[in-house]
C-alpha cells in the first residue's frame, strides 16, 4: 500500500463525501480519476437550486483528495450549468496519449438530451469546447462512470434513446456511439436494442478478454439483460436475460486490473425470490472468473431497508476500489441524495 502524506491508511472506510441539503437535495452520479500528480479529483452532478428531480438545475461539481482519497476538499465547479436545464453525469477516461476526456449529459428539455465531450490536456485545470457524442435528435441517457476506451484507442458511450422522455411510448433503446480519433468525431452502432416494458435502459459496456464486448442493459423485466458485439460496437446480438434478478436501477461491470476478473455491483433485492419487494437496496457486488458466464461472491456493499442505493462508479486506487453512488433517503420534503464514497480492499469482494 502506497503511503502518501503520512502513515498508510486503513484501507476499508466510507462517508458521505457530498452532503445534502435542503438547498442542495442531491448530489449525485459521479466519478473519479487519478492525475499525474497522484492527486484523485471526483466529480459529480450537483443540484445546487433546490430541486431534485432530474430536470432540476445542476453543475458539475468536483472535489480533490490528495491522500489517494481518505479526505477530500473543498468543493468547486468543474463545469457550470450549460443547459438549458442542467449538466450531469459524469464520464472520465484518461485517453491512451495521456489527455483527459470529461463526458457529461447536456439537458433541454423533455426531448432533447444529449452526450457532450470536452478535452483537456493540462489534468483538467482546463477544458476544450464540448463536443457533441450522440449526433442524433432525442433525449440520449448515457450514466455515470459509463465511457469505455478499448485496448485498441476506440471510445465507446452506451446510450439509451428515448424519443421523448414524457411520451407515452417512451422504452428506451440501447445504442452505442463510436469514435476512432479520440473523441472528435462520431458515429452511431448499426445495432438498436429494443425490450418490452420500459425498454432498454442505461447500458453499460465492458471489453471481454476475446475481443467481444459485453452490454448489460437496466430494464423493467426483472432483470437485467445483455448482449454481445463482435466488431467492437457496430453491431450487438439480441438483448437476452443474463439471469441475474434486478430491479428497475442501474447495474455496472468492470474488470479489477490486479485480477482480471469482472465485477458486477446491482441491486440483487430478488434474492429471496421475484416476489420480493423491487427496491434498490441492497447494493450487492459480485465476481465472474469466466467473463460474465457465471457469479461467485456475493457480499452486499449496503443493506439498509431503509435506503435506496443506485448509480455507481468504480475506479481502482492502489490495491483499493474507491467507490460512489448516491444514498437515497427516501423520506423527507425535499427527499435528500447524498453522494457516498466507500473504499474497499480488492481482496474484499473475494471474502463472501
Amino acid at each position: 500500500m502506497a503511503r502518501i502524506g503520512g502513515p498508510a491508511m486503513t484501507p476499508e472506510f466510507g462517508y458521505i463525501v457530498a452532503q445534502s441539503t435542503p438547498e442542495n437535495p442531491r448530489n449525485t452520479e459521479g466519478d473519479i480519476i487519478e492525475l499525474r500528480d497522484g492527486t484523485l479529483l471526483l466529480a459529480w452532478s450537483d443540484f445546487y437550486a433546490g430541486g431534485m428531480p432530474d430536470h432540476a438545475p445542476a453543475r458539475i461539481s468536483a472535489k480533490a483528495s490528495h491522500d489517494r482519497g481518505k479526505t477530500w476538499g473543498e468543493r468547486f465547479t468543474l463545469l457550470e450549468n450549460e443547459g438549458l436545464q442542467n449538466v450531469m453525469s459524469v464520464s472520465f477516461v484518461r485517453l491512451h496519449s495521456g489527455d483527459i476526456l470529461l463526458f457529461y449529459l447536456r439537458k433541454n428539455g423533455p426531448d432533447d438530451l444529449q452526450a457532450m465531450v470536452r478535452r483537456s490536456s493540462d489534468e483538467l485545470t482546463t477544458l476544450s469546447d464540448p463536443v457533441r457524442c450522440t449526433l442524433d435528435e432525442g433525449y440520449w441517457v448515457v450514466n455515470n462512470a459509463r465511457v469505455v476506451q478499448l485496448c485498441d484507442g476506440r471510445l465507446i458511450v452506451p446510450a439509451a434513446l428515448h424519443r421523448q422522455i414524457t411520451a407515452a411510448e417512451s422504452g428506451g433503446r440501447a445504442i452505442v456511439w463510436l469514435s476512432d480519433d479520440e473523441g472528435r468525431t462520431w458515429a452511431r452502432s448499426e445495432s438498436e436494442l429494443p425490450l418490452p416494458g420500459r425498454g432498454a435502459m442505461e447500458p453499460g459496456v465492458v471489453e471481454l478478454c476475446d475481443g467481444r464486448l459485453l452490454m448489460i442493459i437496466r430494464t423493467s423485466l426483472g432483470q437485467i439483460y445483455r448482449s454481445f458485439s463482435a466488431d467492437r460496437g457496430v453491431t450487438w446480438s439480441d438483448a437476452e436475460p443474463m439471469g441475474i434478478g434486478a430491479p428497475v436501477a442501474p447495474s455496472t461491470i468492470v474488470r479489477i486490473p490486479s485480477t482480471g476478473d469482472l465485477l458486477l455491483i446491482w441491486n440483487d433485492c430478488f434474492r429471496d425470490g421475484p416476489d420480493a419487494p423491487a427496491a434498490r437496496t441492497p447494493l450487492t457486488a459480485a465476481i465472474s472468473r469466466d467473463e460474465g458466464e457465471t457469479w461467485e461472491h456475493l457480499r452486499d456493499l449496503e443493506s439498509d431497508p431503509s435506503l435506496w442505493y443506485a448509480y455507481t462508479s468504480v475506479t481502482f486506487v492502489d490495491d483499493r476500489a474507491l467507490l460512489t453512488y448516491w444514498v437515497d433517503e427516501r423520506v423527507g420534503d425535499p427527499r435528500l441524495l447524498h453522494l457516498k464514497l466507500r473504499s474497499v480492499p480488492v481482496s474484499w469482494f473475494y471474502q463472501a
